[in-house]
Order: C-alpha cells, then structure tokens, then sequence
C-alpha cells in the first residue's frame, strides 16, 4: 500500500521500448569507450550516433562544483555527467557495438577504470581550446592498455590546427589516427567510430591487439 491507500503493487512497471530491445539474433558485442575532458562533447556523441535512446547520467551542476571544476569553454552547460552514457549501435544481426562516456570533470575520473574493463578501444574527444586536459585522459588509457584515437570536436570558436601540430602537441605516436568531427551530427560520429574500427583492425593484423 502506498501513503494514499492504493495498492502500488498493482501498477505497471514500465520495460524498454520496443525498438531499444536487443534484438534475439544478437550473439557478441564490443565495448568502445568515449573519454575526453569535461565539456568536450561526450554526451552529445553516444546520443547522435547510437541506434537507441541513450541512458545518460547528467545531473545538473550546483555552486558545489566552482573552484573544483574547470568548465573553461562551456560556461553555458548546465548539467554533468556523473557516472556514464550509454548507447548501443547494431553492427550486423549478430554483433552490437556498446557505446560508454564517461564523465569530464576530474572528480568523477575514479569511475573510469571500471567503464575501460572489456573495452576494445577508445575515442579521446579533444577541444582544441583545452588540449592539456588531453593528456591525463590519454594517460590512464595507456596505462591500461587501450587503443585509441583522437577525435578533434569542432566548436565554432575553436582554433584549427594542422593535423600534424596536433600530434606534436599532444605528443601522440604516428600511427595513433587523428580525425576532426562535429559530434552533432551523426554520419560525422559514425566516421569516428569506424576510423577506430579500422585502427584496432590494423593492430590486430599486425599482433599488437591481444
């Protein structure tokens, strides 16, 4: 019984919409990861490209997060994600992609080796506006041995660089691809996406993937 009397018991419990089921025929899945600093883009990334409704974790952000947060460049968003998004894109009737963001800000990073387990590889979303945030989130990649690539999100108000700068810059190895998108739009994530496919394919052809 619930404080007005009725039995809660009868009521529904609402399940997944139809379309957001696994399909039957489903028999293996790959984990990606899209890490990157707070603000980068992460969020709108598993949303635009996956094929059902994102389970997000934004909370919206409270005075408790000044002087701790660095939200350089995204001084109009109002929520974080506090835990993880995640998607899911059908690759073929039998193989699905799973999709997990993590969260930006600093605080929450202790979530993140929990969401690297099982992981195939890894897109590193960067804001050309704040590349020495880069470099942490690369980091802990390497320590745990992920591939990755980088994916520079193009802001309106970002300054361009040649790709070449970039990887000076960011102090990446040659063969780690660097790709520019707009994570808003879903044909340019899905562009990501298939560059790292085709990155961990090369290093499974040349017995780097284990």
């Amino acid at each position: 019984m619930d404080f007005n009397g009725s039995d809660s018991r009868s009521a529904p419990i609402p399940g997944p919409r139809t379309e957001d089921r696994l399909p039957h025929t489903a028999q293996a899945a790959v984990k990606i990861v899209i890490v990157g600093g707070f603000g980068v883009g992460k969020t709108t990334m598993v949303g635009s490209v996956s094929d059902i409704r994102p389970l997000t974790t934004e909370e919206t952000m409270t005075q408790a997060g000044i002087g701790v947060d660095d939200n350089y460049g995204s001084d109009t968003k109002t929520a974080t994600t506090v835990a993880m998004d995640f998607g899911r894109i059908g690759i073929t009737d039998k193989l699905v992609l799973y999709l997990f963001g993590t969260p930006g800000q600093e605080r929450f990073w202790f979530l993140w080796n929990r969401l690297f387990e099982g992981a195939l590889g890894a897109v590193v979303l960067v804001d050309t506006r704040r590349l020495e945030v880069s470099f942490d989130v690369m980091g802990r990649l390497e320590e745990r041995g992920v591939p990755f690539i980088v994916a520079v999100n193009s802001f309106p108000d970002a300054p361009r660089h040649p790709v070449e700068e970039l990887r000076t810059a960011l102090d990446l190895a040659e063969d780690i691809p660097i790709v520019e998108c707009d994570v808003r739009r879903r044909a340019s994530s899905k562009d990501v996406l298939l560059t790292l496919m085709r990155f961990l394919h090369s290093l499974a052809l040349s017995g780097a993937l284990a």
